[in-house]
């Protein structure tokens, strides 16, 4: 398994304003958006392509085009703060759900919806933007594994090295994407220095 960690002034620039406490929702929201597309380029460089002959105005060319469907897994419900810059960019694209919520008191994630399209054949990427004790991403990992999926990635914007043990342990095929890797988890597992609950950043709650 891979780290690959963001290295782009954008994106410094965007993670200092939503860490800052003092970034309204609207704003959060914008600047999420922003740092989710810097991440969905960096983890689809690699995107097998295939040749297309077309004409442009003065003659003809053989150009490259995607050439397998991609699959988009957000992990419920902050991962949907993730979603649309793929959407936006990718235009052969599905989206599955894997519904994960953390108890605050033990931080173990437990299950409580799925819905996923067909995956056999297609690059999934599985979003959830705090990769925290790692324990929703390695469920989310093998929800989609056992469903078909073969090829796939996660994709974070803050990751901790606990989460990324936990990761690597269970799922060591699966590269990570993420913007920021921080120092380690709190006692109350909360990523430090990170940007506190996501969810409810993105969502004013």
């Amino acid at each position: 398994m891979s780290l690959h960690v963001l290295k782009h002034p954008l994106a410094a620039h965007v993670m200092t304003h939503l860490r800052d406490k003092t970034t309204r929702p609207a704003t959060f929201r914008t600047l999420a958006y922003q740092i989710g597309q810097l991440l969905a380029i960096e983890a689809t460089r690699d995107l097998a392509t295939k040749e297309k002959p077309i004409e442009t105005p003065l003659e003809p060319f053989t150009g490259q085009v995607l050439a397998r469907s991609l699959v988009i897994v957000p992990i419920l419900r902050a991962g949907l703060g993730m979603m649309q810059p793929f959407l936006d960019l990718f235009p052969d694209v599905s989206v599955g759900y894997v519904g994960l919520e953390r108890d605050h008191e033990t931080a173990v994630a437990r299950s409580y919806y799925c819905k996923l399209p067909p995956l056999a054949g297609t690059r999934v990427l599985v979003v959830d933007p705090m990769l925290a004790t790692g324990g929703s991403a390695a469920n989310a990992l093998s929800v989609v594994k056992e469903a078909g999926a073969k090829e796939l990635s996660f994709v974070c914007i803050v990751s901790s090295p606990e989460g990324v043990e936990t990761v690597q342990s269970a799922h060591p095929d699966v590269p990570i994407f993420t913007a920021a890797h921080d120092r380690g988890l709190n006692d109350r597992k909360y990523i430090l220095p990170g940007l506190g609950d996501f969810g409810d950043r993105l969502y004013g709650t």
